[in-house]
């Protein structure tokens, strides 16, 4: 059954006639996701510092913001999370995302550095991509002005977010760069063509709809010749060997869960060690409703802990 915290979020959201994101003009959809975030995050919790910086980008200048976790020293060299935010590579931005980055960083003892990467439909693939390779490279050239360990560093991101983490790994490997030492895939995209069953099973009803991902993808993407790239689409990728352990969550009630399980399952079976844990009677987009969802919470302290796991 979909979790009954869940099922009250989406009858609130229907009787509240709240518009679908895929009636709305990319700044409105951006304008309402910053302004409704307040009524399902938790409160943001006390880290022991914030800053805002800026990556060179083959594109110009990518914000970033670095958390420390409470209780660390000032100069201590911490294990690192690059972070991509969630929101369809066309919505979301730092501060969406900022209670979930405090979380993970107190959780796992890491440094934390979310990264502000450029949206559809101003700035089409593969500009998103660019900058969150750019901005991971940034993060280990600039290790140690930012006090973290350059070979501790992990990606990670939800939903679009975990489709760049995945496909920074990718470009990394191919490139011949260092690896990160593990990736955090939530709620990944990974396929742009939509064909597994659960976007079928879960098109209509759950908040994420088969018309809000052909809004997403068409703001991200115009030309559908480019749902393949495997800069796209990492499913696609022709090898998924060599690459940094991962943790793959998906959620039940989600249209892309059965593509981030095929990824988990392509992982290792090329033989890269990989996780997957699926909150089955969850939503797309959860692990950032720890105000009203519970379960939120419970996924958020698995991430944390498998990143400390992985990171130590």
């Amino acid at each position: 059954m979909l979790d009954p915290q869940a099922r009250a979020l989406i009858d609130l959201l229907t009787a509240r006639a709240i518009p679908p994101v895929h009636t709305l003009t990319p700044a409105d959809a951006r304008r309402f996701y910053r302004e409704r975030r307040f009524f399902t995050q938790p409160d943001p919790p006390p880290v022991a510092s914030t800053q805002d910086l800026q990556a060179d980008g083959p594109h110009g200048a990518i914000p970033l913001r670095v958390y420390r976790p409470a209780g660390t020293a000032p100069d201590a060299v911490l294990p690192v999370l690059v972070y991509f935010h969630g929101g369809g590579w066309t919505i979301g931005d730092l501060d969406t995302h900022d209670v979930l980055c405090r979380d993970l960083a107190n959780g796992s003892g890491c440094a934390v550095v979310s990264v502000d990467y450029r949206l559809g439909p101003e700035h089409p693939f593969p500009a998103a991509v660019d900058d969150c390779v750019a901005a991971t490279r940034w993060v280990r050239s600039n290790a140690v002005a930012l006090r973290v360990d350059a070979r501790r560093l992990a990606v990670g991101g939800d939903s679009a977010g975990g489709n760049l983490a995945a496909v920074v790994c990718l470009v990394l490997r191919d490139a011949g760069d260092a690896l990160p030492a593990f990736q955090l895939l939530i709620y990944p995209a990974t396929d742009m063509r939509a064909v597994a069953p659960s976007h079928t099973t879960n098109a209509q009803g759950y908040l994420l709809t088969a018309d809000s991902i052909a809004y997403y993808r068409g703001h991200y993407i115009a030309d559908p010749a480019q749902w393949t790239d495997w800069r796209a689409s990492p499913l696609l990728a022709d090898d998924h060997g060599r690459l940094p352990p991962a943790l793959v969550i998906t959620a039940g009630f989600d249209p892309l869960r059965d593509e981030g399980r095929q990824y988990a399952d392509a992982l290792s079976g090329a033989g890269t060690k990989a996780e997957y844990v699926c909150f089955e009677r969850q939503i797309h987009g959860f692990i950032t409703m720890g105000r009203v969802i519970d379960e939120a919470n419970t996924a958020v302290a698995l991430c944390a802990a498998v990143l400390r796991r992985a990171l130590a």
